[in-house]
Parts: C-alpha cells; structure tokens; sequence
C-alpha cells in the first residue's frame, strides 16, 4: 500500500502556522497560495510549505492533523523547524 494521505503544516506570510489533510500536497499548496485554499489562509499568502507527513489511510492522517492542530505554537515551531 502507498502512502496517499499527507498532513501538512504551512507557514504563512503573517508569520502563522496553518495544518491541513491532503492526498495531493502540490495541488493543495497551490490552492491556498492562489487564495482558494482555507478561509484561514485567504489573507495569509504567499504560505511556504513547512512541514509534511504521509500516511497509509485517511483515518490515520485526519487523526495526526487533530494530533497536531492540538499543539502549542513552540511544539509546532519545534516539529517544523523553526526553534
């Protein structure tokens, strides 16, 4: 089985973090960066890709962005990069 599923993390112009579930990451990057991504990220272009990480079944990666989405800013600094 392949991994299809992936969470990423983008880093926003306004210096925010923004986490998401794709099956295709390029195509998703694109969309936010072009304004037809999240509400949350409309006014936070250009985004830079940060962080991904794929996995075997969509369960498995909704559960990792929860996962995620639950950690402080510094513990997303630190699983980006950015410490």
């Amino acid at each position: 089985m392949t991994a299809d599923h992936y969470v990423y993390v983008l880093s926003c112009a306004d210096g925010s973090l923004y986490t998401g579930y794709t099956t295709d990451v390029e195509r998703r990057v694109a969309e936010h960066d072009a304004g037809e991504g999240a509400k949350y990220t409309r006014g936070r272009t250009p985004v830079e890709l940060a962080h991904v990480e794929s996995f075997d079944s969509k369960s498995a990666a909704m559960s990792r962005e929860y996962e995620i989405k639950q950690l402080s800013r510094a513990d997303k600094e630190r699983l980006v990069g950015l410490d």
